[in-house]
């Protein structure tokens, strides 16, 4: 559980003026944890009606102009836009002169460090990557999980502290990420969390399809329990056929798959050869039984099952 408290607004007063470029699922959660902690939202930009209602619902009374106002009106500026828009975005507003000498200029994206705010950065701006590690639904619970919420921050060295104050007024924890490193801390997140959901939905489909009434109640449990388990023990938390060395029980699975859901079958296989690497390389699956195993994975069928013993744990 978190120790990090937020600050009662009660006992700070407003001291930075607040604007969001990019009405996302980010960006209005961000900017209404500032406010809690005492920080005044003036000015937000957004194009969709999604974007527009996401403002309306996080951020009421706060006008929406367009981003070259969100600078003028703001101290602090939060660019939360997709990775791909945001280099022509600093580039732009640094090129028309809407950036500020002096003015803190904040990006969400996971992929870049503070380089990519070059730009602003050589018209007086203060640059700052904060991404927060989390899932965002656009809606008022996102200000609730930031709390204790990991933030890849990377900052120049003078910017720290402040950096640092800006992730723990929001309720987070600072994780410090190099400017180098940061393509691979995102795509270490991108890897756990957003191919999680499509594992899952995958999963809760296939036992639909299997006349399961209530996948989401069946896998609750089982994937909490492993979630926790892999996060408690890393790989010695495998377990099932692959890690086994069930090839006859592999075999099975890929032959239903390429009946009921062929669109599923790359993926599990991918996951299989992943998952018995490792595996392998942590002992746990034995290597008399890898080679049938990765004859399977490999296209394979498999040696008679059973032959070699009968020991290990169902599921």
């Amino acid at each position: 559980m978190s120790t990090v408290q937020q600050p009662d607004p009660r006992d700070r007063p407003a001291r930075l003026t607040v604007g969001v470029v990019g009405a996302g699922r980010v960006g209005p959660a961000l900017a209404a944890s500032l406010q809690l902690a005492g920080h005044r939202p003036v000015a937000v930009s957004g194009v969709s009606d999604a974007s527009r209602r996401r403002a309306a619902l996080l951020l009421p009374d706060v006008p929406l102009v367009r981003p070259a106002e969100v600078l003028e009106r703001s101290d602090l500026v939060l660019l939360t836009v997709p990775d791909d828009v945001l280099p022509g975005l600093v580039e732009g507003l640094a090129e028309t002169g809407a950036v500020r000498p002096g003015q803190l200029l904040v990006h969400t994206s996971g992929r870049y460090g503070t380089r990519v705010l070059d730009p602003a950065l050589r018209a007086g701006a203060l640059p700052l990557a904060l991404h927060p590690a989390m899932t965002f639904t656009g809606t008022p619970v996102d200000v609730q999980r930031l709390a204790g919420c990991s933030f890849g921050v990377t900052a120049p060295e003078e910017l720290r502290l402040a950096a640092e104050a800006l992730v723990i007024e929001m309720g987070g924890e600072p994780e410090w990420i190099a400017e180098e490193s940061r393509p691979l801390y995102h795509a270490a997140l991108a890897l756990g969390a957003n191919h999680l959901v499509t594992l899952v939905a995958q999963s809760m489909e296939l036992l639909r399809a299997a006349g399961v009434e209530a996948p989401d109640r069946m896998l609750g449990p089982l994937l909490g329990a492993a979630l926790d388990n892999a996060l408690r023990s890393g790989d010695a938390a495998l377990t099932g056929p692959v890690a086994r060395g069930d090839a006859g029980t592999v075999a099975a699975h890929v032959s239903e798959l390429r009946r009921h859901a062929p669109q599923a079958v790359d993926g599990y296989l991918a996951m299989a050869r992943a998952t018995a690497d490792r595996a392998l390389a942590h002992g746990l699956l034995k290597p008399e039984l890898a080679e049938d195993l990765l004859g399977v994975l490999s296209g394979g069928t498999p040696g008679t099952p059973g032959t070699h013993g009968t020991e290990g744990d169902a599921g």
